[in-house]
């Protein structure tokens, strides 16, 4: 609160001192009680505020090449940038959109010079930021670079989380291979719950299932998150005789499922429409555990819009605090765009506004088909509270806005677009 109070104080000091008028400087016996904490106003580690603006700019920044430069030249000039993960995540994703893979390896090539007086975190984070680019032969060739020092299991498991970003899975074999020719590299449970979570992604599941086998051989255990994976993988995929397998391995190593584990059956039954299975295993679980948690009651939301019962579904969202659970992005994403199909506009729009009033931000277009419905339906204050709510919240105004505004945008393109014609049809009679 005092450097709060100071700014004013502050504000005229510094028009005294840069004023080209004498001023008479008080005693030096006599301080005044403002002098503190004006000078702690006034110079609040400057270095900070200007790297915290650099950073700014480089996330606003749009030109490809001057983010490039612009991140260069922080980075080498700030030790304190390189601690800043966001601004790396978001400048590689950014050049990876325009196509600019020049760009990303020009950025992670300048940080390669900090290698050896960084942590181990720094590589892996380089490593995991060629994969996001998908970039896996980059990934590969920064690992097998890196010095002796840095060249260890995390950053091994960057390396594996790169090859599944990527979908590399010939990748991820071979690097399991090439294991006992990296003495430092020993693979723990999450690296094999990397590769058996790329390997998921694949229709055929059997190599999944081999991978816990070999890690078992090499004498880690599979855990809960293994499991969990490979349900996930088989009921993605409508493997149920598949995933009966993993249940029983489960149970012939005493791993108890917990609340995820049923989650992806939950998953795997609603996909099928098969609602009274569903139902009945969230029954099991409220009566003998583990108990529901909210994505469970999604899913059960989801199936019962998905076989047309909408009562259920909203009784359930509103019997949510009841179990112990809060409604979130999914729960909204699962009901609020079948109750615009049903018509239930009043519904969705108590929904949208309970969206905001948790400061749950949901995908822009759950919040758009609401407003469209209630314009159709003629009931365009209750459509202009939501965007104007939406605004509020942090939702981008290009997407959310009324449908009258996107029809005046079509329409501003397509007049563009006809003078642009007129005048090219008119500039060869002015000639």
């Amino acid at each position: 609160m005092a450097a709060c109070s100071a700014l004013p104080r502050t504000g005229r000091l510094s028009r005294i001192f840069s004023s080209s008028s004498p001023s008479v400087r008080p005693p030096k016996s006599t301080p005044t009680k403002e002098s503190p904490a004006a000078v702690a106003v006034a110079d609040p580690n400057p270095r900070r505020k200007d790297l915290n603006n650099i950073i700014k700019g480089l996330l606003r920044e749009r030109d490809p090449d001057k983010l490039v430069s612009g991140f260069i030249a922080a980075s080498s000039a700030h030790p304190r940038f390189r601690d800043r993960h966001r601004v790396y995540d978001v400048a590689v994703s950014r050049l990876a959109s325009f196509g600019r893979r020049d760009g990303v390896e020009a950025i992670i090539d300048a940080q390669k010079t900090f290698l050896e007086t960084s942590r181990v975190g720094f590589a892996a984070r380089l490593i995991r930021l060629y994969g996001r680019a998908s970039m896996a032969s980059h990934a590969a060739a920064t690992f097998h670079d890196l010095p002796p020092q840095l060249k260890s299991t995390m950053t091994f498991n960057a390396l594996l989380t790169a090859y599944v970003e990527v979908g590399d899975f010939d990748a991820l074999a071979t690097a399991l291979k090439e294991i006992p020719a990296n003495p430092s590299v020993v693979p723990s449970v999450y690296s094999y719950n990397i590769i058996i979570q790329g390997l998921c992604k694949k229709p055929e599941l059997s190599a999944a299932l081999d991978t816990v086998t070999q890690m078992e051989k090499c004498g880690i255990s599979p855990d809960i998150i293994t499991f969990n994976t490979l349900l996930n993988g088989f009921y993605n995929h409508g493997h149920m005789d598949g995933a009966e397998k993993v249940w029983e391995m489960m149970k012939e190593r005493n791993m108890v499922p917990d609340a995820k584990s049923y989650n992806a059956k939950l998953r795997g039954l609603v996909a099928q429409g098969r609602i009274e299975d569903a139902v009945a295993v969230v029954e099991r679980m409220e009566k003998d555990g583990p108990k529901p948690d909210t994505v469970s009651y999604n899913e059960l939301i989801r199936g019962y819009c998905k076989d047309g019962r909408l009562e259920e579904a909203k009784k359930l969202y509103e019997d949510l605090a009841k179990n112990g659970c809060a409604s979130n992005r999914g729960t909204y994403h699962a009901l609020v765009p079948s109750l615009v199909q049903a018509g239930e506009l009043d519904y969705a729009q108590k929904c949208c506004l309970e969206i905001f009033s948790r400061s749950c931000y949901v995908d822009c277009f759950v919040l758009q088909e609401v407003v469209i419905a209630l314009v159709t339906a003629s009931r365009v204050e209750d459509a202009a509270k939501i965007v104007e709510l939406g605004w509020k919240n942090s939702y981008p105004r290009s997407i959310l806005k009324m449908p009258h505004a996107i029809e005046d945008d079509k329409v501003l393109t397509e007049t563009n677009g006809e003078e642009s014609i007129s005048e090219e049809e008119e500039e060869p009679e002015k000639a």
